[in-house]
């Protein structure tokens, strides 16, 4: 089904390149999806898979050199940003689209207070009188949850904990009321607690204020409390698109499942954790066909019942072991597997079938999602 909404923000086919000596890596590669007003769109995988490069591409923030765009469009409000001259694009920067940075203290500027550093966005913004724009600050600090609002915009970073840090750090994103909200790792390093506070902070002040968030995180617990769609990216890729609800359900890709299965769950008797063996390969050094294969359970039992000449032998982590030919070979596309669930592997069921064609999907979430039998509010 079309959408029959516009997307407040629509990344299509994003390659980043940087040049490391003689050669050029690419840690995203062909990189689309869209963003819906109002929705939550997660941005999912291992560390090193290409999430915060492609988040920092949105916003230009790539340093060039060495980094530089080198295909793709990124439409955000009837303009691509990646064309814009750069002081138009500094109009957008925290005004229109907002991001939490991982880490907060190396975020905020150890010599500033609290104040002057929010006060700072809102006055190049927003256009107020600094005493208009330290009014502004703390009622941020306030919506934010941080008791004595006014005494903390005099205060420091360093005087500050994690949590605190972290609540300062959207409180200056909001302050300017943007359309979207790009949320890298926002709970990262923070006990489990406030992880809790600042991801029910986050849903309480879409719901007021409508806008549309991009959160990126490897913790799948936060995606199905928090989100509308998931992108699950690998080696540079997005290689499953779905609605949460679909994607817990039925994920398609064998990289998808193998990170449902490394999630711990209550009761389980397992002595050890599942893992996907192997670790997410350098972007200078991508093998072949698809990027998964070599850490592939899928391919292997494949492999392993298919005739010799189908399969061909590779060597992965000191291990030799045989796959599928084609995906030693060829890499997949997304293709649109069922309404609103796209994935890019040969071995699901009806792939060749499909139309390669990028996703689009416009969906909130129910208010639940059941994982493995446990229901997420």
């Amino acid at each position: 089904m079309e959408p029959s909404a516009q997307p407040i923000l629509d990344v299509r086919n994003l390659s980043v390149a940087f040049n490391s000596g003689p050669r050029q890596i690419t840690p995203v590669r062909d990189v689309s999806f869209s963003i819906y007003p109002g929705q939550t769109v997660a941005l999912v995988g291992e560390s090193g898979c290409g999430k915060s490069v492609t988040a920092l591409s949105i916003l230009r923030l790539i340093p060039s050199p060495p980094g530089r765009v080198v295909q793709g469009t990124v439409g955000f409000g009837g303009r691509d940003l990646l064309s814009l001259p750069e002081p138009e694009m500094r109009g957008v920067r925290g005004g229109k689209i907002a991001m939490i940075f991982q880490e907060p203290m190396t975020s905020l500027n150890p010599v500033y207070s609290i104040g002057e550093q929010i006060a700072e966005a809102i006055v190049l913004h927003q256009r107020v009188k600094t005493a208009q724009a330290y009014e502004i600050a703390e009622q941020a600090l306030r919506d934010v949850g941080i008791a004595d609002p006014a005494r903390r915009l005099q205060e420091y970073p360093h005087v500050l904990s994690g949590g605190m840090r972290q609540r300062v750090m959207i409180a200056m994103a909001l302050s300017c009321r943007p359309q979207l909200l790009i949320a890298d790792e926002p709970t990262t390093a923070l006990d489990v607690t406030i992880q809790a506070q600042i991801l029910e902070l986050l849903r309480k002040l879409q719901r007021e204020t409508g806008m549309a968030i991009l959160l990126i995180t490897h913790d799948l617990g936060v995606v199905a409390e928090n989100a509308d769609v998931v992108n699950v990216m690998y080696a540079s890729r997005i290689v499953e698109s779905a609605a949460v609800e679909d994607l817990f359900d039925r994920p398609m890709h064998p990289y998808t499942a193998g990170l449902f299965r490394s999630v711990p769950k209550l009761g389980a008797r397992a002595e050890r954790l599942a893992a996907i063996p192997g670790t997410v390969p350098n972007p200078a050094q991508f093998p072949g066909g698809c990027k998964f294969h070599p850490r592939c359970a899928r391919a292997r039992e494949l492999a392993a019942r298919a005739a010799a000449e189908a399969t061909t032998e590779i060597m992965s982590d000191g291990e030799s072991f045989r796959v599928p030919r084609r995906c030693a070979s060829e890499e997949p596309l997304l293709r649109e597997m069922e309404p609103r669930h796209w994935a890019a592997c040969h071995q699901v069921a009806g792939y060749d079938e499909k139309p390669p064609t990028e996703p689009r999907i416009e969906h909130k979430r129910a208010s639940v999602v059941q994982v493995d039998g446990e229901v997420t509010a």
